[in-house]
């Protein structure tokens, strides 16, 4: 897959200062994150690894902005995500990041094109001036013969490539994907998580993989464990153990 026919821009950095969300659970106070401070440079690709509950996935959204951490700052480039009305954090996303989640969220009534195509739609583009970029993506993730089809005709693998196109229309400089192949058999993970690495690789997109498989370990630039909604260890991947 030549990914070098997509645009070029390099990601932004990822700077996280103190991070802490909390909860009450009746009488109970949660951490689900506990003083996170990480910096992440422009064009890595980080896997995120850890059990359910270790906030992981709190993280994620917190740096995408969905949800505001109870205290701390989130600088994706040179923003400051928290500082953020909601409606302005929606518009940053819209334009800036690709969100992929577990559960694909394509629109069972919509073509697998007119899925692709929905961001922009949102965002008040005309489908005729997006056909080149659909056609782009859809040949590069290999889903030609199912343009035209809806996702219930799809399997799992090709239903989360499509979730990844939609990702990739907006052209964002920033992936973030939450347990991207919790629904995939192992052949299906690999080609997903081969494909993320080649973005990251070919496009300079910084990426961030939220996951429980250790297998994600062999694409990434770098591993962190998270525990209890703490960074535990922050290692690069080895040498030894990444797909070239």
């Amino acid at each position: 897959m030549d990914l070098r026919r997509l645009d070029r821009t390099p990601g932004p950095s990822i700077r996280t200062v103190d991070l802490e969300m909390i909860y009450q659970l009746g009488s109970h106070e949660v951490r689900a994150l506990d003083r996170v401070s990480l910096l992440i440079p422009s064009g890595q690709f980080v896997v995120v690894r850890g059990r359910s509950g270790s906030g992981k996935s709190t993280l994620m959204h917190v740096i995408a902005g969905l949800r505001k951490a109870t205290a701390g700052q989130v600088f994706v480039g040179e923003t400051e995500i928290q500082s953020l009305a909601a409606s302005d954090a929606d518009r940053f996303r819209r334009r800036h990041v690709g969100l992929i989640f577990q559960f694909f969220n394509l629109i069972p009534s919509l073509t697998v094109e007119m899925n692709i195509a929905l961001p922009l739609l949102l965002d008040g583009h005309k489908l005729q001036n997006l056909r080149r970029q659909i056609d782009e993506l859809i040949d590069l993730l290999g889903m030609s013969h199912r343009r035209t089809h809806a996702p219930h005709e799809l399997s799992g693998g090709e239903m989360q490539r499509v979730a990844i196109a939609r990702a990739l229309i907006i052209k964002p400089a920033l992936i973030l994907a939450d347990e991207p192949t919790g629904n995939l058999d192992s052949r299906a993970s690999d080609e997903i998580f081969s494909l993320l690495r080649d973005l990251s690789r070919e496009r300079g997109v910084t990426t961030l993989v939220m996951t429980h498989e250790v297998e994600a370990t062999r694409y990434s630039d770098r591993v962190l464990e998270m525990s209890d909604g703490r960074v535990v260890a922050d290692s690069a991947a080895s040498a030894l153990d990444r797909l070239r």
